[in-house]
């Protein structure tokens, strides 16, 4: 019965992983948490009586084992976020190690598992790099409550006794996080998260054509799939660039200009955050990336790209 017990509490580990990075912004701090969120159901299985599922009470406890860690940690941020966008003309800045900046998360943490129907967001919506964003500016409570109650269909009373409170007040901190969300967004320039996945067949078309400009050095032809509006970052830089002429002059100055490989570059479409993504490095070394770009398509155009500049959590994809 134990082994049973700890295998079923196993099946639900991705799921688990999920929540903790909704909640941490960060895949290796998720699976930390999921660890510690199995520790703690295997020494409370005797209090399991069935009269939620098990994964309802698995997310109950990874609940209070985020909220545990969000009281040690600092908030995982994007460049964006911090500061006003930077000039083109001048190199990016190096990279910041006294911030704590947001991850990304490979979508095979998206596939197999299960939501709730009646949540308000659907599941690649709530893995977004935007909404993943926004719910790191909100007090670890709010963004608690929003999790259980937008993004896992709870009710408030469901939300209210996971986190000790009356029904009124976790009824009021939702009312809060949503309006802090919409605030978040519309000071982003993003009114919602994406409207396209990457199966997507116009992200395909996008994505198709941004890996192979890529492949080209061809600036152009990426400003082509880009909006006017469009936002460029690179973390751990904290620099990022607003609108297509700027972007365009960076791309050509400093990422296909002084800080291209001599070789170039290679890249090979991916997805994140149930979005279209593509990783890239050396053409002189194809088996070591560099980064992992992510995109934010609106409206048949790319709106956003997040490079992360890290071999580390490239090699997760």
């Amino acid at each position: 019965m134990t082994d049973d017990f700890a295998a079923a509490i196993d099946g639900y580990r991705r799921d688990v992983v999920l929540l903790c990075y909704r909640f941490l912004g960060s895949l290796s701090d998720a699976e930390e948490a999921a660890q510690e969120t199995a520790l703690r159901a295997w020494r409370a299985r005797a209090t399991f009586r069935g009269d939620a599922t098990l994964r309802t009470w698995l997310h109950r406890i990874g609940t209070r084992v985020c909220l545990d860690l969000l009281r040690q940690r600092r908030a995982r941020v994007l460049p964006i976020s911090i500061g006003a966008a930077g000039d083109p003309d001048r190199p990016p800045d190096p990279p910041s190690t006294e911030i704590a900046w947001l991850e990304p998360i490979p979508d095979e943490f998206l596939v197999g598992s299960t939501h709730d129907p009646a949540a308000r967001y659907d599941l690649r919506e709530s893995v977004a790099l935007a909404f993943i964003a926004a719910l790191q500016v909100l007090p670890p409570r709010q963004r608690a409550v929003v999790l259980l109650r937008d993004v896992l269909g709870w009710t408030a009373r469901e939300a209210a006794d996971a986190l000790d409170m009356s029904v009124p007040a976790a009824n009021s901190t939702l009312h809060r996080a949503r309006t802090s969300l919409r605030e978040t967004h519309h000071r982003t320039g993003r009114e919602a998260v994406n409207t396209t996945g990457p199966t997507d067949p116009t992200s395909r078309r996008l994505l198709e054509a941004y890996v192979a400009a890529w492949q080209a050095d061809d600036v152009d032809g990426l400003v082509a799939v880009m909006r006017r509006d469009v936002k460029l970052a690179m973390p751990p830089s904290t620099t990022w660039h607003a609108g297509r002429a700027d972007v365009a002059t960076a791309l050509r100055r400093w990422i296909f200009g002084a800080l291209r490989p001599a070789t170039g570059y290679w890249v090979k479409s991916t997805s994140a955050n149930g979005q279209p993504a593509a990783l890239f490095g050396d053409r002189a070394e194809p088996d070591r990336p560099l980064g992992i770009q992510v995109l934010d398509i609106e409206g048949g155009r790319i709106v956003g790209i997040t490079v992360f500049l890290d071999e580390r959590i490239a090699s997760r994809f």
